[in-house]
Order: C-alpha cells, then structure tokens, then sequence
C-alpha cells in the first residue's frame, strides 16, 4: 500500500481508504448495504491487512449507526487507524439541528465523540456547504474543536470552487485551523471536479479524499449496453448518485473499461480505481463494499499500475469538454498557464 501525504498536513494516509456507507444499513442507507457489526469488523481487519489506516464516515450516515458500528469495532484498535467523519445534514427534529452553525458543529461533533467512543476525530469535515451560516462562525467553532483537542485535522466536502476559495481565504485572514483536505465526488464517468476541484487543491496544496470512485458501482462491469440492471445494486435501488446526464457516453466508458480489464485479467473495478489513483491532486480513494468480495476485490487496485496505453485510452473516452472560460484560456493564455490550470486544460492543447 502506498502512503501520500494529506495536503500541507503532515499526516500520510493510505492511498486506498475504507468507506462505511454501508454500516448499519438504515433508512435511505440501506439502498448502500446493510453490514452489521460482525460484517464491519471483518472489513475492518480486511482493509488493516491490505495496509489501509483511514476510515471515513459521517453522522449520518444510518443516522449515527455507522458511527455506532465503528466504535464497537475499533475497541482495542483505535489507536491503528485514523477516523475521518463528517457533518452537517439534519441529525434531528429541533430547527438548529442542522447545517454549519457554531450550535450545531460542536453538538454533532460530541455525539459523533459519543456514539465513535473515542477522545478525538483524527479528520473532521464539512460535509456540505451551508449558505446561511457566515464562515466565520463555522470556522471559528472548528478552530475551537482543534483547539480543545478533540479534533486533529479539518477538511470540506462537496463545495464548489468559490465556496473552497472562500473558506481558505477567511480561515487566512482570521488565523483560524486551515482546511487540509477536500473529500469530492470523482470517477471515470464524473469528471466534473476537473473544472475547478482538482486545479484548486493542486494550487492550494491540499488534500483530495474521492468519494463513489465506482460511480454507484456503474464502473463496476455489471452495466453494460445489452444487459439489465442486477438486483440489489444501487442503480436498481434507484440511489440516484451520480445522476447520469449522456447514457452514450457512460457505456462508452464501461466498454474500454472492460476491454483493458479483460486483457489483464482483473475486475474493471479495480482498473476504475487504479485510474483514479494516477490522478493529479488525488491523496486516497474511499472505497466500500456491499459484500467482503467486493471489498477484496477493490483492495487489489492498490496493485495495479496502469500503461500509459490504457490511460490515454480512459482519458479520451471520458474526457470532459472545455467550457468557458478554458476553451478562452486555451486559445489565448497558454502560454502562461500554471500547473493547476494544466491539469485541466493541458491534454486540449495538443
């Protein structure tokens, strides 16, 4: 397992991390999976063996219970990895029982505390942008959570490019606990963080944690032109995450996916994953599991290293357009572009 430094943090996580959307399996969640306490522990050790030290999850998720799992889990084993959770959705019926406000981060970082039984979140993120609270309060109650020790590290997750400009530049000016990370919705058949995402954390030096890498399990290999849905997979449960927009394109994916997958003779999920892993900005891929060999199977991407053959040939087919104002700017400006711009538009130039 590789080890990347997290942003300007002087944390290293593994490349490959262990997502926990499917502990619990309640209400809406259970669309994700259903693993239950003796399930995650076997994941658990599953991924600590692979060489995993990063596991995320988020209050709520099964509305706590993944966190729940979690600490039950880890007792005896917390001190071997590092916790990563998240907040800001609605955790309860009272009006501040949601979104960024001081009221509300402090409160649902001590029940996150409580349920995960654990002195300190090694990363805690802002799991959504929340337009009505002023950052300066939402980040003035992280800097006191970092402050009091019971958080290590902070993150974001889910802003677009002028919410994370915005949140860097206020923490900078007030001197507040800067953000080390982003955790962002990335994969062959969304390319979208392209556009102002990947550029941002290249030239913010920040961290990158990929979220639904297989695209709901779409990049899996089980979606194919001539074939229906299987059951029980999120698609058939209708999740609706990613939405996809060009059907054409999505299949056009899959099959050059396959193809490379086939000629290798390893799953297109962990060729999916190993193209994310190559990715400029990318610090670790969050990867989760329905069933243990689904998880095995995900964990052996660590080990596949793609030629440059095949990943011109996944960028190609997934490549996403230029739109304005980076067409503009590689017609007219690249002859002054920086590393973060190149990131995107550099492969339009030849």
């Amino acid at each position: 397992m590789e080890y990347r430094q997290l942003g300007r943090s002087g944390l290293k996580v593994s490349a490959l991390s262990l997502g926990t959307m499917t502990f619990g399996g309640k209400g809406n969640f259970a669309k994700t999976g259903d693993t239950d306490l003796q399930g995650a522990k076997r994941q658990i050790d599953m991924a600590v063996e692979a060489g995993i030290n990063l596991v995320d999850t988020a209050d709520i998720y099964s509305t706590g219970a993944s966190e729940e799992i979690i600490g039950q889990a880890l007792k005896g084993k917390r001190d071997n990895l590092l916790i990563a959770t998240k907040a800001r959705f609605r955790m309860g019926a009272e009006i501040n029982d949601a979104g960024l406000s001081r009221y509300h981060l402090i409160r649902a970082a001590e029940a996150s505390l409580k349920r995960l039984g654990t002195d300190h979140i090694d990363l805690y993120q802002l799991h959504q942008w929340d337009g009505l609270t002023p950052l300066d309060e939402t980040l003035e109650a992280l800097d006191t959570l970092v402050r009091s020790g019971k958080v290590r590290y902070v993150g974001v997750s889910n802003f677009s490019g002028w919410h994370l400009m915005k949140t860097m530049g206020i923490a900078a000016l007030k001197n507040y606990i800067m953000p080390v990370s982003q955790q962002i919705h990335y994969s062959l058949e969304a390319r979208e963080a392209e556009y102002e995402l990947i550029p941002a954390t290249i030239d913010q030096h920040l961290g990158v944690l990929v979220w639904s890498p297989l695209a709901g399990g779409l990049l899996s290999g089980k979606y194919r032109h001539d074939k229906a849905a299987p059951e029980g997979t999120r698609q058939f449960a209708n999740w609706g995450e990613p939405p996809v927009r060009d059907e054409k394109r999505l299949y056009d994916i899959i099959e050059v996916l396959v193809g490379i997958a086939e000629a290798r003779g390893v799953s297109a999920a962990q060729i999916a994953l190993a193209w994310l892993l190559g990715r400029k900005g990318v610090t670790t891929v969050i990867i989760g599991a329905r069933t243990d060999a689904q998880l095995a199977d995900n964990l052996k991407a660590a080990d596949v290293v793609l030629t440059a053959g095949e990943r011109a040939s996944l960028d190609k087919v997934s490549q996403v357009p230029l739109i304005y104002p980076y067409w503009h700017q590689a017609r007219t400006a690249s002859d002054r572009l920086s590393a973060a711009d190149l990131s995107l538009i550099e492969p339009h130039l030849s």
